[in-house]
């Protein structure tokens, strides 16, 4: 375990916000009594993220200016209409979870009640069927979740671009 840091998270905050600002890790090492190394662990990932992120958004804003006004609103549109079904995507994914381990949870208690020692009678047969119907429902449930995931996955693994079909007609 590693052992506390000796700057609070505001501190933390502060100096990823001056070296966001050009202000170099050695004076700022020095200020905040921590090693550069520290400060390059704790910030080099993030602050590189950050600057990509930056320049995707004026990436994507520079290409947003070149459209018509019309255009402009119907782009903004689609993205938001993406981002609502992403964020209920989102909530349906937890939801079926939440379920998926729900059912799992019931059909494991069940399992637990049946006796291994004592021959199976119509009564364990009838639960053991329930148990399989509880976990079959249990894993279509977790099917949103985990389709979520491998799409998740997909786009990470490709160069981040977003492919969006419909919206605006082609220019034909």
């Amino acid at each position: 375990m590693a052992r506390p840091s000796k700057l609070t998270d505001a501190q933390w905050e502060s100096i990823g916000k001056r070296l966001l600002a050009g202000e170099s890790a050695a004076k700022l090492s020095r200020e905040f009594g921590v090693s550069k190394a520290a400060i390059s662990v704790r910030f080099s990932k993030r602050n590189e993220t950050i600057k990509i992120v930056a320049n995707q958004i004026v990436d994507t804003e520079r290409a947003l200016s070149f459209l018509n006004v019309s255009e402009q609103i119907a782009a903004r549109s689609l993205a938001d209409d993406l981002k609502a079904i992403s964020e209920h995507l989102a909530g349906a994914a937890r939801f079926s979870a939440a379920t998926s381990h729900r059912l799992a949870g019931i059909a494991h208690n069940k399992v637990a009640e049946i006796d291994d020692a004592k021959p199976l009678d119509e009564s364990s047969l009838a639960s053991l069927k329930g148990i399989a119907v509880l976990t079959r429902m249990a894993n279509e449930s977790s099917e949103i979740g985990l389709s979520l995931l491998r799409a998740n996955k997909d786009i990470g693994s490709d160069d981040n671009s977003v492919v969006i079909k419909g919206g605006l007609p082609d220019d034909e």
